[in-house]
């Protein structure tokens, strides 16, 4: 399957199947392949998977935060003309799918949020490499996931190279911290969305407590578990996040 990213004049994202829209929101070190596994076995079961790339580094320093991407996906989603989606957020992405959820509940029928920051401070600062040669940054990258094998070299080259990148490296640290600054923790208990929250048992940057947590708060939500997974389920075990999705979707009508 091809995962083609569509440019046009504002927007470059990624779309492929028919149906009910699913728009997926990738983390800080997110490439948009990263969602490939899901995007190809949801596009065949009546879903329109839309990955839409975010303008973590594109931006002016002053919509650099989560609120303003929550913003530039409202605006996404508008422009494409959907009425409701299901959003999916990793990392990053989750905590933007989490506050556009706060700003926009009626744009949204369904959240799946994993390896979701939001509630846990030190999530983005820490899992972020801020310097250093190649082998450090190949580590950081390796412990991002339960295998280190799963951490490609295209993929840690892409990580070191935004490390390198001063103008990069100054978003990053400035959405580190709108991140601990737009912290959910008294939001979600007034959040009704229907929520699945899907988690490596091994995510050693946002941890199991964390998702605990999120489930504690989110009243309308089902947490589901994968062993031996680091913070990025959908890649390292794509086959069982796609499971465990399909179960909660069916579930809830979606």
């Amino acid at each position: 399957m091809d995962l083609n990213a569509v440019k046009d004049k504002k927007y470059n994202y990624i779309e492929v199947g028919e149906g009910t829209p699913i728009v997926i929101l990738h983390g800080l070190m997110g490439g948009l392949s990263n969602f490939e596994g899901v995007a190809k076995h949801f596009s065949q079961k009546g879903y329109k998977i839309v990955i839409p790339e975010l303008p973590l580094y594109t931006q002016n320093i002053l919509k650099t935060n989560v609120k303003a991407f929550a913003k530039y996906v409202k605006d996404f989603i508008t422009y494409k003309g959907f009425d409701r989606v299901i959003l999916l957020g990793n990392s990053l992405g989750g905590h933007i799918a989490l506050y556009h959820t706060k700003m926009y509940p009626e744009k949204v029928a369904g959240l799946v949020i994993t390896g979701s920051s939001g509630l846990y401070e030190s999530a983005m600062g820490d899992s972020y490499p801020k310097r250093g040669d190649y082998e450090y940054i190949k580590k950081k990258a390796e412990a991002v996931f339960y295998d280190p094998k799963v951490a490609t070299k295209e993929m840690v080259d892409e990580v070191f190279g935004v490390v390198n990148d001063r103008i990069k490296v100054i978003k990053t640290l400035t959405i580190a911290k709108s991140a601990i600054r737009h912290n959910m923790a008294k939001d979600l208990p007034k959040m009704h969305v229907k929520t699945c929250l899907i988690w490596g048992k091994n995510d050693a940057v946002t941890p199991p407590e964390v998702a605990e947590e999120f489930h504690k708060l989110m009243p309308n939500s089902d947490l589901y578990w994968i062993d031996k997974c680091g913070h990025a389920a959908m890649m390292e075990h794509p086959d069982e996040f796609n499971r465990l999705l399909e179960i909660w979707l069916t579930k809830e009508h979606l």
